[in-house]
């Protein structure tokens, strides 16, 4: 299937304010585009292109005072079926991890594992380890907490969101993401497109959104704690520890967003190019 993704976000930056940007497809799908994930500005800036510690991509620029407007638009194939599901996949001792995930057990900016270890182990212990105790997390969170864009907050932390009990797909992650690490199970926050493909249409704005990942049986899986059921045409844009490490915008000086518009559909009709 092909699916059409893209953004237009704009900022008003009261000075000069250099940016880190996250808005690349992440490389693991640039073999996937069928049209270039070309980012452009307006004004046209110079922007340094680099991969992060997790790998993803980024770019800096330096925005001059006044409107900056970031967008893109493409094409990409997705192989069209939901999220792996694999009930059998089981748990690693920690010895038996692999170094490499060993950072996604460690508590983060967002996902306080100090203040979740009893909670956890007294709602989780008993569960069984494995494919079976991270959907019991899932289900967990899903119920706790309530959906809704006007409980979004840049500083609410899995703490936060588990008291409230409302958030963002964000909360859902880092909550999730969370209780997995304290369980032992190494987790890791996902950030990208997921568009109403293949379930009813949401009566909602279109966003970026936020899933996480577990090292299970020997490779990630993904999971969705907001939806809580395996999906179709996600385009992973970013992974980390939390939302810290896969921010769409990191500015180093004052700028107020001042327009935000993304976009992923399903073609379904014959694509023509100009």
């Amino acid at each position: 299937m092909k699916i059409r993704a893209g953004y237009e976000i704009s900022y008003e930056c009261s000075q000069p304010t250099p940016m880190i940007l996250m808005l690349s497809v992440h490389p693991s799908r640039i073999a996937d585009l069928l049209t270039p994930d070309r980012m452009r500005t307006a004004p046209a800036l110079p922007a340094n292109e680099y991969r992060d510690g997790f790998g993803n991509t980024c770019h800096v620029i330096h925005a001059p005072a006044g409107r900056l407007t970031l967008s893109s638009d493409f094409l990409i194939h997705d192989r069209g079926a939901a999220d792996d599901v694999a009930p059998e996949a089981e748990q690693h001792a920690l010895e038996r991890l692999p170094v490499d995930t060993l950072v996604y057990l460690l508590g983060s900016r967002y996902c306080e594992t100090d203040r979740f270890t009893t909670i956890a182990w007294s709602t989780f212990g008993s569960v069984p380890k494995g494919w079976k105790l991270v959907q019991a997390i899932c289900d967990y969170v899903h119920d706790r907490i309530t959906f809704g864009y006007e409980h979004a907050s840049p500083t609410k932390t899995a703490w936060d969101a588990h008291a409230e009990k409302r958030g963002v797909c964000r909360d859902f992650a880092h909550l999730a993401v969370t209780l997995c690490r304290c369980m032992n199970i190494p987790a890791r926050y996902c950030t990208g497109y997921l568009g109403d493909i293949g379930v009813p249409v949401e009566d909602l704005p279109m966003d970026f959104s936020a899933w996480f990942e577990v090292y299970l049986g020997g490779r990630w899986y993904t999971f969705d704690a907001r939806h809580n059921t395996p999906r179709i045409g996600r385009i992973l844009m970013a992974r980390g520890r939390d939302a810290t490490d896969v921010a769409i915008v990191t500015s180093f000086g004052p700028c107020t967003l001042a327009g935000f518009k993304v976009v992923t559909d399903e073609v379904t009709q014959p694509v023509h190019q100009a």
